[in-house]
């Protein structure tokens, strides 16, 4: 594998732009600004956060139509070699439909739990789907997992744990955080990986076979997302809710309303949902492009490094505290991964050698 100024380009891209979603997300969650009712309050809209992604989402889907009526118009078949847009055009776009349902739900539980929790163990706690993909595959693929792979399971759950563990024991210089709002944030974000886990089985066994280009993808499930989103928003205006999901007892779910006036309020406010927006359509194309230039397992080992980039970045700006135990998480959750996917230093080394030669012919 040759290192061209465009893979570089990719990489920092992916990194780049998934650390700032992260972030950005955060960032609005404990911004405080003016809502409809005249009282200033934090930005507690995890759902309208959701609906925002969906945006981002769907404007993947426009980039793929430019690509695409660029690479039509210059008729020397590019349309159908280029690794953005080849592949089958002719599908129901409705088959998209579940995967985008599931993807609904587990966005909205992840953005309530990173409401309630630290940015960084939201973004370590992310690594779980690994342990669910690979249980439910067996279950419902009746796929036969390599030691290998259970072994990486075993070490991401056992980094889970710690890093479950260094969230009950410290505490953030934000005093919004508890240790109860913590566990329940954590406990979310991993449900919400469950679900994640099963829009990826479900994209396996129904979507994978069908060669859908993998950009034009993930804008259906954004327009998809967006529409039903911006639809639940109206019952989510009416149903009274309490915490975790409100930020006082008897609020509404989700209120739009609120949340465009608060941001009305606070250009800080506006800067942080429109880098959401931004950098959630960004961070699916440079990872599609990374997977197709590279692969796979370049992208996992890159969401490693965006880890670490959001837990940093916790440390310095969110007021969160430095545990030892994290540190402890962190390694575990990498070595699991690693190890499911196959990644170890000998492999590395021989990846490394390989390509120094073919860059050599």
């Amino acid at each position: 594998m040759t290192w061209t100024r465009y893979r570089v380009f990719l990489l920092v891209l992916f990194v780049t732009t998934g650390s700032i979603n992260t972030l950005s997300t955060k960032w609005a969650d404990v911004i405080e600004a003016v809502g409809s009712d005249g009282v200033e309050k934090s930005f507690n809209h995890p759902f309208f956060q959701s609906l925002t992604m969906f945006l981002g989402e769907a404007m993947c889907l426009v980039l793929f139509k430019i690509m695409f009526r660029l690479y039509e118009s210059r008729a020397d078949g590019t349309v159908d070699s280029n690794e953005l847009t080849k592949g089958n055009r002719k599908f129901n776009a409705f088959i998209l439909c579940v995967p985008t349902a599931c993807d609904m739900a587990a966005t909205s539980l992840q953005n309530v739990g990173l409401n309630l929790t630290y940015a960084s163990s939201f973004q370590m706690l992310r690594g779980s789907i690994i342990v669910f993909v690979g249980l439910l595959s067996v279950a419902f693929l009746r796929r036969r997992l390599a030691k290998r792979e259970w072994g990486g399971i075993v070490l991401v759950m056992a980094g889970l744990s710690v890093v479950g563990v260094a969230d009950f024991l410290y505490k953030s210089d934000d005093d919004s955080l508890d240790s109860d709002d913590v566990i329940i944030g954590d406990v979310l974000i991993v449900v919400g990986q469950v679900i994640q886990a099963i829009q990826v089985v479900v994209e396996e066994k129904f979507v994978a076979g069908m060669d859908i280009p993998p950009l034009e993808a993930v804008g259906f499930e954004g327009l998809f997302g967006l529409a039903s989103m911006s639809l639940l928003m109206v019952p989510f205006y009416y149903i009274r809710a309490d915490r975790p999901f409100t930020e006082h007892p008897g609020d509404r779910l989700d209120d739009i309303v609120d949340a465009f006036s608060q941001m009305g309020h606070s250009w800080q406010l506006d800067v942080a949902v429109l880098g959401s927006v931004l950098s959630i359509a960004f961070y699916n194309f440079a990872g599609i492009s990374v997977t197709k230039e590279m692969s796979a397992t370049t992208r996992m080992v890159l969401d490693s490094i965006r880890t670490l980039v959001v837990w940093v970045f916790s440390l310095t700006v969110f007021g969160q505290q430095f545990h030892w135990l994290q540190v402890l998480g962190f390694l575990l959750l990498v070595a699991g991964m690693c190890l499911y996917n196959g990644i170890t230093f000998g492999s590395l080394i021989s990846r490394f050698k390989r390509d120094k030669v073919d860059g050599q012919v």
